[in-house]
């Protein structure tokens, strides 16, 4: 969620708080559900749209959605509490889809389409004209102008334009969305195509009027967590400067643990059983068996190489992602205990979902989601007194976080066990660029790399459910990685046993 945003993003906290409270409360839901609102909204005056009932409709599907409860149209609108004992459990509750637009928050924002402005000169050579294939474009009494029946938007007059009087726009979740999967419905609102869609958030974290939302399983969560029952926490690397520049990486884990958590632990370490096994696999199979290979630890990279390459889905790793990877590493030791994953990725809960993984993973929250625990805990992480060393991953582990960690790390184990070996490599940072470099690899032009897919732009730290910019948090990855004892995956004590 971009920084700037600040209005959408205390609205969305404030739901993930007030959820939080009424777990950890022993209220009424549906009760708590109304007052919950007027918490967040209150007053008479409307402060983000044009009347304050609105504002606490919307507000009201956020909590419902973040309930694990399904979105609903103006049209099917009802009592607030409807349906809320599916979800007053302590169980893990998540139906698909999980990302989804509230229609009645959506503003119907323009498709794709380019515009004359007031720049125009009407110059004398018009290269808007010349240029366009279709003959969209010809010239009025004031200025340019172009016929949108006919405009295919290539946007070559936009380019030839000497005057950049030209603009190029499209609604900001469909020009985030890398796989196509924004359509409009019958009154011209945002629409998301399920089968195409792979949840990797952005179109959530891109749109300014925050219509679109996804599922959270904070309530149940925090019901499991007061049943007594042990609860292990795995973190993903990119937790760090999360909660802010003050707070120090033993702070957050001992704020997790202060929600009720038994212990928890750093999802690098499954990153550095993982890296041994790509690398390892890549030695194996690269080019005897498959003419290149993909990691695997975005699941929304896999996702759409799956619906939209489908034939290519055999280069993609055998290996498990880190989040698994540590799920069924702690699980052995821990078999009636409840596992929970923290990170800034919303995908995670659907990967959970699969019945190879679903065994090993009870929950999973984004920072976003834990940052709301906190506030409902009144639990302040940089008071927290604590000196703890962490030390469960590897410096290459912890660096999965940023786009090119993954294949750093895996490139440097080949280079290990295989001194010899050249290995080519790239990386796509975003959807849109993961299309395409799958688009080249499937014509063969990849042969013989290894291929990092990262569905989130600068990797997970740039994930949906983070609470710090990309910037940021990768200067403090950085240092977070120097502060690790050991330097390579085999370096790991845990590894070697």
């Amino acid at each position: 969620m971009f920084e700037n945003y600040t209005d959408i993003l205390t609205i969305r906290r404030k739901v993930f708080a007030e959820v939080a409270r009424l777990a950890y409360s022993d209220e009424e839901l549906a009760k708590g559900l109304g007052e919950a609102i007027i918490k967040i909204i209150p007053g008479e005056v409307a402060n983000y749209r044009d009347s304050v009932f609105k504002e606490r409709a919307i507000v009201g599907e956020r909590l419902r959605l973040t309930l694990g409860l399904p979105a609903r149209t103006a049209a099917e609108l009802g009592h607030l509490a409807a349906g809320i004992d599916e979800v007053d459990i302590d169980q893990r509750v998540l139906n698909k889809p999980l990302v989804n637009v509230i229609s009645f928050a959506c503003e119907a924002c323009p498709t794709k389409t380019l515009e004359v402005t007031s720049n125009c000169r009407k110059c004398l050579a018009h290269p808007c004209m010349n240029v366009c294939p279709v003959g969209a474009v010809s010239m009025k009494r004031s200025s340019a102008y172009i016929d949108q029946e006919k405009c295919i938007k290539c946007g070559r007059c936009k380019d030839a334009c000497p005057y950049n009087a030209i603009i190029k726009y499209d609604r900001p979740c469909a020009m985030a969305c890398g796989v196509n999967a924004i359509s409009s419905d019958h009154l011209g609102r945002a629409k998301i195509e399920e089968d195409k869609c792979v949840s990797c958030g952005q179109c959530l974290a891109n749109c300014p009027f925050g219509a679109i939302a996804d599922k959270s399983q904070i309530y149940q969560l925090v019901k499991s967590l007061r049943s007594g029952k042990k609860h292990l926490a795995i973190v993903a690397p990119a937790f760090i400067s999360q909660f802010g520049p003050m707070v120090s990486p033993s702070q957050i884990f001992a704020g997790i643990r202060k929600l009720g958590f038994d212990d928890v632990m750093e999802v690098g370490m499954g990153a550095d059983i993982e890296t041994m096994k790509e690398a390892k696999e890549f030695l194996s199979d690269v080019p005897d068996k498959l003419n290149y290979m993909a990691t695997s630890c975005c699941p929304s990279w896999a996702d759409m190489v799956k619906r939209v390459f489908p034939d290519e889905m055999i280069h993609i790793s055998d290996s498990s992602s880190p989040m698994v990877a540590t799920a069924k590493y702690i699980s052995k030791n821990n078999k009636d205990a409840k596992i929970v994953f923290i990170g800034p990725c919303i995908s995670k809960k659907l990967e959970a979902l699969n019945e190879n993984v679903a065994p090993y993973v009870d929950f999973v929250i984004t920072f976003e989601e834990l940052m709301g625990m906190f506030v409902a805990r009144d639990i302040e992480l940089p008071e927290l007194d604590v000196e703890e060393e962490i030390n469960d991953a590897s410096s290459l582990g912890r660096g999965f976080a940023s786009s090119g960690g993954v294949a750093e790390a895996v490139l440097s184990v080949i280079k290990t066990l295989d001194p010899e070996r050249e290995v080519l490599h790239e990386k796509a940072d975003g959807l849109h660029e993961c299309v395409k470099i799958m688009r080249m690899a499937k014509a063969g032009r990849k042969d013989g790399y290894l291929l990092e897919g990262m569905a989130c732009p600068g990797g997970c730290i740039g994930g949906p459910g983070v609470l710090a910019s990309v910037s940021r948090a990768k200067k403090a990855l950085e240092a977070f990685k120097n502060k690790s004892k050991y330097e390579k995956p085999m370096d790991n004590p845990i590894i070697k046993d």
